[in-house]
């Protein structure tokens, strides 16, 4: 299998809700690379890379959230690799 890759953004409750930290742990244990980061407009923007099974895995996660989200909307593309070693949250500026 080949590693792909999939973008998420997430709307909702997802900010203040330790969504970043919960979607890099769900990531890292589906053995996933890539990034989390909040926005400005309050929507979360995942970028995943790995096997397509993980992503999907991935995908289904984000749909629900850690407990105290209330997510509304998962968009997905798929866009090309761009060879992440890790999944790291990155900070809010």
């Amino acid at each position: 299998m080949q590693t792909e890759h999939r973008t998420f953004h997430v709307q909702g409750h997802v900010q203040g809700v330790f969504y970043r930290q919960s979607t890099r742990t769900e990531a890292r244990r589906l053995g996933l690379a890539g990034t989390v980061r909040n926005n400005p407009d309050g929507s979360v923007t995942v970028e995943a890379e790995g096997l397509p099974e993980a992503l999907h895995a991935l995908e289904s996660w984000c749909r629900q959230g850690p407990p105290a989200a209330q997510v509304a909307s998962v968009e997905v593309q798929s866009g090309p690799v761009q060879g992440y070693r890790e999944f790291e949250v990155i900070p809010s500026k």
